[in-house]
């Protein structure tokens, strides 16, 4: 039992590591686009 917790451990530690480095290094830049659109502007 006691070596199933302790890799069980391991493996939350393994998975917080992974995910921080993901985060630092993970190319999370979002696509930029211009967009143009016409406005009809009822003045009177």
């Amino acid at each position: 039992m006691g070596r199933l917790l302790k890799a069980l451990v391991f493996l939350l530690l393994l998975g917080f590591i992974a995910l921080t480095g993901y985060a630092y290094l993970g190319d999370m830049t979002p696509e930029v686009k211009e967009v143009n659109q016409p406005v009809t502007l009822d003045v009177e």
